[in-house]
């Protein structure tokens, strides 16, 4: 690899550590860290599950096309994130960085991408198409799970933009096949 490349991907790697680490360090104050932590147990599927029940209650018969939607798109982003995590092997920020405070529980060692991001945008992405006035709780909801896996040392920013990433492009590509 030409060494102004190395040179680049080592300056992003770097960038990418410090700003877990500035981020991560608001986690010494126990309201943050309590409140990132509820979040983030929200964000491993029972706010998911919650809006899919409420839309079923809510909106009957006519919540199912949404909520199947939601499901099914689901699975496939959990099979991909299994997939990568298992092929890129990065190690979470606690176990890299001795200054980064583990502040939640991990649900496995490797951190790329946050599937709790992954699955947060994709969830939301799908539910606003179907009911756009969820945009007010799921745009927030969705940014502050993001926000929570660097807060609690489990994820690099760089992991929560990989998720958010992915996350969207699942959604796109489950409406294609919605479409067709």
């Amino acid at each position: 690899m030409p060494f102004k490349i190395r040179y680049y991907l080592h300056r992003m790697h770097q960038l990418d550590s410090n700003m877990c680490v500035a981020v991560n360090h608001t986690s010494h104050c126990k309201m943050i860290r309590d409140s990132f932590r509820l979040v983030s147990r929200l964000g491993d599927g029972v706010f998911w599950y919650g809006l899919m029940l409420a839309i079923l209650i809510v909106k009957g018969s006519h919540g199912l096309l949404p909520v199947l939607h939601m499901a099914v798109a689901g699975i496939c982003g959990t099979l991909l994130y299994k997939w990568l995590k298992g092929k890129t092997l990065r190690l979470r920020p606690y176990a890299v960085r001795q200054e980064i405070s583990l502040a939640g529980m991990p649900l496995d060692k490797f951190s790329f991408p946050s599937g709790h991001t992954l699955h947060a945008v994709l969830f939301s992405v799908i539910g606003m198409n179907y009911y756009p006035q969820l945009a007010v709780i799921l745009m927030p909801f969705t940014f502050m799970v993001g926000l929570s896996r660097v807060v609690l040392g489990l994820h690099y920013p760089s992991d929560v933009v990989a998720g958010a990433l992915i996350g969207s492009m699942v959604a796109a590509i489950s409406f294609l096949f919605l479409a067709s």
